[in-house]
């Protein structure tokens, strides 16, 4: 009776810890075969039949549709250059050149996925609308309130992510470091 009773327990407390890592895991994502490249993260396999089995009940529990690895690849930042969080409340500033892409977007969503309400129904910019410097680079502001130039509105949400997506890029599995990849810097200036 006590040889059962230790094996129920085994089995319950390893189904326990299975369940659990597995939440966890496609809750929080997984760093395997991760690219990340300053602030910016991407999973260039998700659109392949190469994608681990944590990303792919990631992208089954999320409804996602990944860009297939001939299209493109989608990076996200949760934080800027220095980890901090990035915060609705605050300004921030994404700046400089992108890889090298036939078209590109810039996305606001919220924590759970969601594109974020506002006032101006305004949820990213283009390679194709971007206001540009004079040498091919950009600034995007993104605040709560009404900025000069290339603004995007928070809404006032306290976290959020960017979601920049390639299309038809050279940038994917190979691709290693910022000078391979050269990604916009994400930099907080200030809050309210």
């Amino acid at each position: 009776m006590r040889l059962i009773l230790i094996t129920l327990t085994a089995l319950l407390l390893a189904t326990v810890v299975g369940l659990g890592a597995t939440w966890m895991t496609t809750t929080r994502g997984t760093e395997i075969g991760a690219l990340t490249i300053g602030a910016w993260t991407a999973r260039p396999r998700t659109g392949t039949a190469d994608v681990d089995p944590y990303s792919r009940a990631t992208i089954v529990r999320n409804g996602e549709l990944p860009i297939g690895t001939g299209d493109g690849v989608a990076f996200t930042a949760t934080t800027d250059d220095k980890k901090k969080a990035l915060d609705g409340r605050c300004d921030v500033i994404v700046s400089g050149v992108t890889p090298p892409a036939r078209f590109w977007t810039l996305t606001l969503y919220d924590r759970k996925g969601h594109l974020v309400a506002n006032s101006l129904a305004r949820y990213g910019f283009t390679s194709q609308e971007i206001v540009r410097q004079s040498d091919g680079s950009f600034e995007i502001r993104i605040a709560s309130r009404s900025r000069a130039g290339n603004w995007l509105p928070t809404g006032g949400i306290e976290r959020y992510a960017l979601m920049l997506r390639l299309y038809d890029t050279p940038v994917g599995v190979a691709t290693r470091t910022q000078r391979d990849a050269p990604m916009p810097t994400i930099s907080t200036v200030g809050c309210s």
